[in-house]
């Protein structure tokens, strides 16, 4: 047996199918086994294991036994000449195994390896190559001076930073995402001490190795991606305090208790704390301080429009004017919850303005000497109650306040590598799912020879070999390979080759209904029709929606309909003027702003019925409108019909407008 590969699980079943299809592929013409032992999974992982995995060996803990003690249970059951400890967020390419087994071979005194290990985004992942924690090493970590000085061979002992990761060399530790040891030093020193629940033992296992008179060396010429902390994300363990905890294990063990190392790792663990209180509470403070300022400014925009003055306020009413207003709006979005458990509620932080500025009115009515001017107040708050919700709107837009129940219409910038079956059936199920954030701009063939082909509307802008250009020159954020397209190989090569932070490399496994990236798992299984409440259906909604369509379509026909009318014979065919021709029908409510296509059903209201769910009246623009140059076909259409019945609102509404509006600036000449 060549090699055994030993897999610790714990509720991460997309990653880990990803990870096992590429260890089959690197393990294809080898004398190989693999392990999978599921630490108490309540995802599914077991039984995904069992029906696509059938080779695997699976081992089921009734509760999670933690890293160690999960892995020497295989351990104890393998049988290759190699093992191989790697967690389940990895891909690896299909020469790895190969790879560090000719290396093992070459370098009879080496007893461990570990790979090259990179992030999603390409960069290096730090810990793949470390130095024990020394005194030293420990407090310039603490204190981030390596992050500082990366090149310093001084701050930058712990993760090597100022060594050229393109190299092999021999290290104190590799990561414990990727070990690879000799069955002999495994027989010779046993397994991970298992006093270690999860971190600082694999640091213990390089320790030992070394102690036994081998050596660790990290191997370049192969390399892997680490999703780093699935597991983790996915249960309620304090991570920072099981590393710290880790650390104080590691020190007793092998430094026999140093004083000056425990002051180092209690001084870490205070600062980490410290750190970790100002965070948690400068961020309510820094929004709160926000709203403080655009009520201040609002107040004073309405009293430079009322006089025309910048100075428009009598002596006495200097500062309060600037104090009492935006404390008294400050403190009603504090009770109102947006800086805690509503943070960025658009909805809440709206009520709570309009709130406030009814209490101000009430206090200039008992403090007459302060009632300066009714207009100021009304115009001030007015203008509140637009900056206040609306800069949390931009920022949700913008992926960047709180967590939306669903991502944003404006996706990001997004490549397909692959242009076979595989691609297109990949570009048919993002284009079915139109709220999870991705626009496709083109796709990347394995070669040049099909370039400037469209396929399904999609052109093919690039190859493999230009990837890096056309990532720059059509600014892509995402990068999503189809491993049905191109061996992991070719994947982790241009990956590895890119380092771009602002690029996020996603992968679709085989036979797989995911999308897997850095920061999340995307399903794309169909989706089904389903009993559920739509919030077109709810008449909080429908209400709001018609009173948005009316408000709007008044002030454009007041705005712009004269200019139509008048000049007919100048702007008829313009696609402007037929917008403008359509709102008198969504005054009267036979049409809505934005809505399903017009012509795609019957009826006085056009409505449209699928299983009895009513998916809302025709509009004048809408979300299969903004993306009829994808060629969608009749059961895309419905998909994005029923995705907008489902996720109806007024920012989703306003998301279309604008986009709708973008387009149009686009196509005019």
């Amino acid at each position: 047996m060549d090699i055994s590969v030993i897999i610790v699980n714990y509720n991460v079943r997309d990653f880990l199918h990803s990870a096992l299809v590429s260890i089959f592929k690197a393990l294809k013409g080898m004398k190989g086994e693999v392990f999978v032992v599921d630490n108490a999974s309540d995802d599914g992982s077991s039984e995904m294991v069992r029906q696509s995995f059938p080779r695997v060996h699976l081992i089921e803990n009734s509760s999670n036994a933690g890293y160690a003690k999960a892995n020497n249970q295989a351990l104890a059951r393998a049988r290759g000449k190699y093992l191989l400890l790697i967690n389940p967020d990895t891909v690896v390419q299909e020469g790895t195994f190969r790879t560090l087994i000719k290396f093992f071979e070459n370098n009879s005194d080496v007893g461990m390896t570990g790979c090259k290990i990179l992030n999603p985004d390409g960069t290096l992942q730090l810990a793949c190559r470390r130095s024990f924690p020394t005194p030293w090493t420990a407090l310039t970590k603490v204190l981030g001076l390596g992050s500082l000085f990366p090149s310093s061979r001084l701050f930058a002992k712990y993760n090597l930073t100022y060594l050229n990761p393109d190299e092999n060399y021999e290290v104190d530790a590799v990561s414990g995402s990727f070990m690879m040891v000799r069955k002999e030093v495994y027989a010779r020193i046993g397994g991970l001490d298992e006093t270690f629940f999860m971190y600082g033992e694999d640091l213990d296992w390089c320790y030992r190795v070394q102690q036994a008179g081998w050596k660790v060396f990290y191997v370049s010429d192969t390399q892997i991606i680490h999703y780093k902390g699935e597991s983790t994300r996915r249960s309620d363990i304090d991570e920072l305090r099981l590393f710290y905890q880790a650390m104080r294990l590691f020190v007793r063990k092998h430094y026999r208790g140093s004083l000056l190392f425990e002051l180092i790792i209690e001084f870490g663990i205070l600062a980490r704390a410290f750190l970790a209180f100002l965070v948690r509470f400068s961020k309510p403070m820094l929004v709160a301080l926000v709203d403080f300022i655009l009520v201040d400014a609002a107040i004073l925009a309405a009293a430079i429009y009322r006089t025309g003055r910048l100075h428009s306020f009598p002596e006495y009413g200097y500062p309060w004017v600037f104090i009492i207003p935006a404390f008294v709006v400050v403190v009603s979005l504090y009770f109102s919850g947006v800086y805690s458990y509503r943070r960025f509620s658009v909805s809440r932080s709206f009520a709570a303005v309009l709130t406030a500025f009814v209490i101000i009115s009430a206090i200039t009515a008992f403090f007459l000497e302060f009632a300066f001017s009714r207009i100021v107040v009304i115009l001030s708050g007015v203008i509140s109650v637009v900056m206040i919700p609306g800069w949390r709107i931009a920022l949700r837009f913008l992926g960047i306040g709180g967590k939306l129940s669903r991502k944003t219409l404006f996706g990001k910038r997004t490549l397909i590598v692959g242009a076979d079956q595989s691609g297109q059936e990949l570009l048919k199920k993002i284009n079915s799912h139109p709220g999870d954030g991705y626009t496709v701009v083109g796709f990347i063939d394995n070669d040049r020879r099909r370039l400037g082909k469209k396929i399904s509307g999609v052109e093919i802008v690039g190859s493999v070999e230009n990837i890096g250009k056309i990532i720059h020159d059509h600014k892509i954020s995402e990068v999503i390979f189809s491993t049905d397209a191109m061996p992991y190989s070719t994947i982790l090569s241009v990956i590895g080759k890119s380092r771009n932070k602002m690029v996020n490399f996603r992968l679709v496994p085989k036979s797989l209904e995911v999308i897997i990236g850095k920061a999340n798992v995307d399903q794309l299984d169909e989706i089904p029709f389903i009993d559920i409440e739509y919030n077109i259906n709810k008449f909080s909604h429908r209400a709001a929606k018609r009173a948005a369509d009316l408000i709007i379509a008044l002030i454009l026909l007041i705005c712009c309909a004269p200019f139509v009318y008048l000049k007919r014979a100048v702007v008829t065919h313009s696609s402007f003027s037929s917008v403008i021709r359509l709102l008198p029908h969504v005054v009267r409510g036979k049409l809505s702003l934005v809505g399903q296509p017009i012509g795609i059903s019957n009826g006085h209201d056009a409505l449209l019925q699928k299983n009895g769910i009513f998916l809302g009246k025709s509009g004048i623009t809408g979300i299969v409108q903004i993306h009829s140059d994808k060629r969608l076909s009749k059961e895309e259409r419905e998909q994005y019909l029923l995705y907008y019945a489902r996720n109806q609102s007024l920012i989703l509404d306003f998301e279309i407008l604008l986009k709708a509006a973008m387009r149009r600036l686009q196509h005019t000449p």
